[in-house]
Formats: structure tokens, C-alpha cells, sequence
């Protein structure tokens, strides 16, 4: 995967992207994240083609676990 420090360019040549079971689906708030890369890529669900933010393993299931818990809210 090539890209800089945080920001991969080519986000819609990578594989297995979803939509994230907390994006407000309806109004096409959503954003995608892509499985099975040493960083976690993320997308703007309206944007395919446009770039993803990559965030470390670790950063990424801190906040996931954050927005779990309700410590982060909307």
C-alpha cells in the first residue's frame, strides 16, 4: 500500500471495504473502513475514489472501543 505518513491516495484500489455500523447511514453519513492492512484505512462512503485517512491498529480500536463505551458521542 503506498501513501504518505497518514493518507493513502489509491483508496479505491484496496479490497474488502464496509460500512461502519455507526455511520448514520440514511443521509449518507457514512464511512467505510477497509480489513486486512498493517494500517486501518478510512473512507468517505460518498467519496469511492477520493482519498482514505489511515490510522494505526491500535488508534483505530481505541476509538473504536471509545465510541462502544458512549465516551465519544455524535
Amino acid at each position: 500500500m503506498q501513501s504518505s505518513d497518514r493518507i493513502f491516495l489509491g483508496a479505491s484500489r484496496l479490497q474488502g471495504w464496509r460500512k461502519s455500523s455507526y455511520s448514520g447511514g440514511s443521509q449518507g453519513e457514512c464511512l467505510e473502513v477497509a480489513d486486512g492492512y498493517a494500517a486501518v484505512p478510512v473512507r468517505d462512503s460518498k467519496n469511492p475514489h477520493g482519498p482514505a485517512l489511515l490510522f494505526p491498529t491500535t488508534g483505530w480500536a481505541s476509538f473504536v472501543a471509545a465510541v462502544k463505551s458512549g465516551r465519544l458521542s455524535a
